[in-house]
């Protein structure tokens, strides 16, 4: 007996909803398997923020926050250093102010979404939505348009990666960090844990704010930012932001 004209015989109608359910669940989940760092590293190096071996980039993560981030820009002031910033539009929505202050600090402004949420638990649509409403803000509150774009908890999903794309916005993660947001966190560890894995072309996550982190865990990264700076100096490294780690003058 034949199947009625438009319809599929039961099974074969299971099985192609059976696989559009994981290619959709594929397509959601690979883009983050480059959440851990070695594979990032040395299958995509340029998502790893890799770049000329003479230059360390310097990002932050979560801010900005009226408590903290000031405090950053005038020790990178002092030490005559620009960096990235990686905004939340939830926190610059409460200080707008701040991303001007950055910008005129010549420091670099990116995106980090609208909320330190996981993107896995978010489609397509929602997570466009979250992406263009940050680099909204991002841009008409400090007047730059900003190039880069990293996931909160560095994970990445396939709508994340349609969604930059559309938007302009290149990923980027990082080669190293300081484990900065947990309570126990030290200046000492901070530039332990980021001298252990840093190397020429590095890329260096730190934060300056703690909106998901242990209160106050963000002083552990402004005490050992100097210690830092000296070390890279050492080495020879000039340290910048992403726009010139990534197209070098």
């Amino acid at each position: 007996m034949t199947a009625p004209v438009g319809r599929l015989p039961r099974r074969r109608s299971t099985a192609l909803v059976g696989a559009a359910t994981v290619a959709l669940a594929t397509a959601q989940l690979a883009p983050s398997v480059t959440a851990v760092p070695a594979v990032r590293r040395r299958l995509f190096p340029r998502l790893a923020g890799t770049g000329g071996p003479g230059r360390i980039a310097l990002t932050f993560d979560d801010g900005p926050d009226p408590e903290s981030t000031p405090r950053f820009l005038d020790m990178l002031a002092e030490h005559r250093v620009r960096a990235t910033f990686f905004l939340l539009g939830a926190m610059l929505a409460r200080s707008p102010r701040l991303a001007g202050e950055i910008a005129a600090g010549g420091h670099e402004v990116a995106v980090h979404g609208w909320a330190h949420r996981n993107l896995l638990r978010r489609g397509p649509l929602a997570t466009y939505r979250d992406l263009a409403r940050a680099r909204a803000l991002v841009e008409a509150t400090s007047g730059l348009t900003p190039r880069f774009f990293r996931p909160p908890y560095g994970v990445l999903t396939g709508p994340a990666l349609v969604a930059s794309a559309r938007l302009g916005l290149a990923p980027v993660l990082w080669t190293c960090w300081g484990r900065d947001w947990t309570a126990t966190a030290s200046a000492d560890s901070v530039f332990d844990t980021v001298t252990a894995g840093l190397a020429g072309g590095g890329t260096v996550l730190l934060h300056d704010a703690d909106c998901a982190a242990a209160p106050g865990a963000w002083r552990a990264s402004l005490a050992a930012l100097p210690r830092l700076l000296a070390e890279c100096r050492s080495r020879g490294w000039t340290v910048g932001p992403l726009g010139e780690h990534r197209d070098p003058a």
